[in-house]
């Protein structure tokens, strides 16, 4: 029997460590390649570690809440075969296993060296090896539909590739067909205490725990100050109305206000960039590229905020994908950890929920944060060469938290005034 060892892998380049939120599989289970072995947690993402190789846990070496680093060694399976094996996050790993799935498929090819870290999307030691074993080049690979979490390639994904890929007899990729298991039990909830028989006790969950420490650390941090101003965005909801279902149809993407909103954002952080910084001590650190947070739903009713990279690079098109893109892996529980790394400021839409306007808490190490009103139906004063006159418009509230340590008053109202600026002279006649 060898003991193989089943590493925290590789979840991004600014992820560094995990908590263990979930064993899915105990002590003596028997576990399948692919498989998933343990639920883990990076600050608000969460996903699930597989193991690379089939066997039987004979060993966790940590329990739930452990906070374990990316490359650390988390369970020992045991499988067939000899000696110890290892298998280093994100690296290639000799597995028993890998030699008895390769001998069901054709091995006649010479097997070529290919460095499989540089691709950003994650395989497994045996998917890699059984792609050395048959000559994939890692072009190829990367082509290969994945019905795995968040789109993996599992073992029998590739052999099926190979199958038809290929003049062998379909028979050859039989004795590898994955087997049904059994699922894994859901964690069961906590029951709430009743302390005099009416109230309750309900403990925090771990993303509740997580958001209380930061808004304390925020507000404790910096030095909030808000700014706000209100909006005539008329000619925008009069264009949205008119270009929508054409904008749908040709790019396969609804068009919501929150991709024009974040086009007027960015660019109004170019003409001030030094609201795009952060602070370090008695140092402040001004970011070459502008990376919008955009507050989302998740499926159990808390925030989080994924990451537009390089927004002031985008078109509307362009960021009308990258906003429905993010705020629909909010809502399915797919965000990976990457998403949520690396903003530089943050947009969240108090409207969505009827508010006309709010105060929202910055997001450290950040110094700005606007929160966009519900847009609503008022009377307002209109100003013609032949006079004044009321008249019906659309309008909202822009609220600029920001930084007062680091954001005078002067900058921190230029900015959301020059947010409206840009939203107010919006181009009715403009294509999409």
């Amino acid at each position: 029997m060898a003991r193989f060892e089943l590493k925290l892998p590789k979840m991004g380049e600014s992820v560094a460590e995990a908590t263990i939120t979930n064993w899915l599989k105990e002590v003596g289970d028997k576990i399948e390649a692919d498989e998933m072995v343990l639920e883990i947690a990076t600050d608000k993402v969460d996903s699930e570690v597989p193991s690379e190789v089939s066997g039987i846990l004979v060993e966790k070496l940590f329990q739930k809440d452990d906070l374990v680093q990316v490359g650390q060694t988390i369970a020992i399976i045991e499988t067939e075969g000899e000696g110890a094996v290892t298998a280093p996050a994100q690296q290639e790993a000799p597995a028993p296993a890998v030699a008895e799935v390769a001998k069901t498929v054709e091995t006649a090819k010479q097997t070529t060296e290919v460095n499989f870290a540089d691709s950003d999307k994650f395989f497994s030691p045996l998917v890699k090896n059984i792609a050395k074993e048959e000559g994939i080049s890692l072009a190829e690979l990367e082509t290969i539909k994945g019905t795995g979490k968040e789109g993996r390639v599992t073992k029998n994904d590739i052999l099926d590739y190979i199958k038809n890929r290929s003049t062998q007899p379909a028979q050859a990729a039989q004795p590898v067909a994955k087997q049904e298991t059994p699922k894994a039990e859901p964690a069961k909830q906590a029951v709430p205490v009743s302390v005099n028989g009416q109230d309750e006790i309900i403990e925090m969950d771990r993303m509740r725990k997580l958001i209380s420490h930061h808004m304390v650390q925020s507000v404790q941090t910096s030095a909030h100050v808000q700014s706000f101003i209100e909006v005539d965005v008329t000619n925008i909801v009069k264009w949205r109305d008119k270009v929508k279902t054409a904008f749908e149809k040709r790019e396969g993407e609804k068009l919501t206000f929150t991709p024009i909103f974040m086009e007027a954002v960015a660019k109004a952080i170019k003409d001030f960039p030094m609201i795009n910084i952060s602070v370090d001590g008695d140092y402040i650190i001004k970011k070459k590229n502008i990376n919008l947070g955009m507050a989302a739903a998740l499926p159990n009713g808390n925030l989080i905020v994924p990451v537009i990279r390089n927004a002031d690079q985008l078109n509307l098109v362009g960021m009308a994908k990258a906003v429905n893109d993010l705020a629909n892996r909010a809502r399915t529980g797919k965000l990976k950890p990457d998403d949520t790394q690396g903003g530089t400021y943050t947009v969240t839409n108090v409207g969505t929920f009827g508010s006309v306007f709010g105060t929202p808490i910055i997001n450290q190490p950040q110094v700005g944060i606007l929160a966009l009103g519900a847009i609503r139906k008022v009377p307002a004063v209109i100003e013609t060469p032949e006079g004044d006159f009321i008249g019906i418009r659309q309008k909202m509230f822009l609220s600029h938290s920001y930084d007062h340590r680091v954001v005078d008053g002067a900058l921190g109202g230029q900015f959301v005034k020059r947010v409206a600026d840009y939203l107010e002279a919006w181009d009715s006649n403009r294509d999409f």
